[in-house]
């Protein structure tokens, strides 16, 4: 008998993602979904379509978040995805292959081919841009941190699923310009609140080295005028963590 799947969501006035989101994923056994507070419809059009939604709005990063709608789960295994984010047939019956045969204690690693201003990039650190998203439920569950969480389950065996996760990573550019400041922020309030620091040099440093590792390192050149964008787009991110740490740190911005 195959292992039960529950694929695990937390959204945020998703309504425009939710059609297709849902229909890459209405395979799996239960669907949960943990609403942060949405002011659309997300949570009356995923009900509608026999979702399992639950609301929870006291924010305290995206890790916990992740750990509480898991907890609303049931089946032997949880797969991990957001609302940008569409399984392709290729990993659906990589995904279901395992549930027929799982292994005890392994992890799943997925390929995610991310789009960013038309296109689905290949190079520039964005593919195969492997994640770990399938896991057993009672035995892994991701880390608190508040961005740029990731699942907690060191010295396990992880094994690369086939096929691919397409993230819809930039659709519009001012909606991910927004996303990539929050980030950087929450970023920049954990690193501070754990007692590091940032210094006008490595400011400055870390920022060009995000741009040439993007293009340079990671093949962002073969992306064509994708990746030098995103290259841009990289070092301007690296640049607001590094510039909020340290006004943090001098008492030049609001501690959260």
């Amino acid at each position: 008998m195959s292992a039960s799947l529950s694929v695990v969501t937390i959204a945020k006035n998703a309504a425009d993602l939710l059609p297709d989101y849902l229909a890459s994923v209405s395979w799996a056994d239960e669907i949960i979904l943990l609403d942060s507070g949405s002011t659309d419809n997300t949570v009356e059009m995923a009900r509608a379509a026999g979702v399992k939604v639950y609301v929870d709005t006291d924010w305290q990063g995206y890790g916990i978040q992740r750990q509480r709608a898991q907890a609303c789960a049931t089946g032997d295994y949880v797969l991990m995805i957001d609302t940008d984010e569409r399984i392709t047939p290729a990993l659906q019956q990589s995904i279901q292959a395992i549930l027929a045969a799982p292994q005890p204690g392994a992890v799943y690693s997925i390929a995610r081919r991310n789009y960013f201003l038309g296109r689905f990039m290949r190079h520039s650190g964005w593919y195969p841009d492997r994640v770990m998203r399938l896991y057993e439920r009672t035995r892994y569950q991701y880390n608190d941190n508040l961005v740029h969480e990731s699942l907690a389950c060191e010295n396990a065996q992880v094994i690369p699923l086939t096929g691919d996760l397409l993230h819809l990573t930039c659709r519009d550019f001012a909606s991910f310009q927004r996303k990539q400041l929050s980030y950087a922020t929450a970023w920049a309030q954990e690193r501070h609140q754990r007692g590091k620091t940032a210094s006008l040099t490595g400011i400055f440093t870390h920022t060009l080295g995000a741009f040439l590792k993007t293009l340079l390192l990671r093949g962002g050149v073969l992306d064509g005028k994708q990746g030098w964008l995103l290259a841009v787009v990289n070092a301007q991110y690296t640049f607001n963590k590094y510039t909020e740490l340290w006004a943090l740190c001098r008492g030049y911005s609001e501690k959260t």
